[in-house]
């Protein structure tokens, strides 16, 4: 494989297979791996129902805000699989995987897509520890004797 192939592959977040759509979102440790296809509008994470998987109002309706946006929510069914961090990150993942997806599937998306900002990767991570620290920054405490 020459060398502009691998970069071009590392540039590719999405992919079609066959009829699905597959992409991959990310947020804090979070990875999310969506499957796009034509369908009635169901969403499934790990097997679960959307409901199910994410019990408070405020992930659910960040995983389906994607969807309502550019109102494919009855036009598509998604299966997400995501694995690591909480459930904020993992429905965070789970958006920007939806997002650059439904990219790939209309290409006319993509505008209203960057302009709601679910284009955009959440860059924020937990910063690693330092040597000589307590934790990331925090340093011993001072003893005057």
């Amino acid at each position: 494989m020459s060398e502009e192939q691998a970069v071009q592959e590392k540039v590719v977040k999405s992919a079609r297979r066959g009829q699905d759509i597959i992409a991959t979102g990310r947020r804090k440790t979070a990875v999310a791996r969506v499957r796009l296809r034509s369908g009635s509008g169901t969403i499934t994470i790990n097997g679960r129902a959307l409901e199910a998987y994410f019990p408070a109002v405020k992930d659910r309706s960040l995983v389906a805000g994607v969807l309502e946006h550019v109102g494919k929510r009855t036009a598509v069914n998604v299966a997400i699989t995501v694995d690591g961090g909480g459930p904020t990150g993992q429905a965070g993942a789970c958006r920007l995987g939806i997002a650059r997806a439904l990219k790939v599937l209309d290409t006319e998306l993509a505008e209203p897509l960057r302009q709601g900002g679910l284009l955009t990767r959440d860059g924020r991570m937990k910063e690693r520890k330092k040597y000589g620290l307590r934790g990331a920054r925090r340093g011993t405490q001072f003893s005057k004797r």
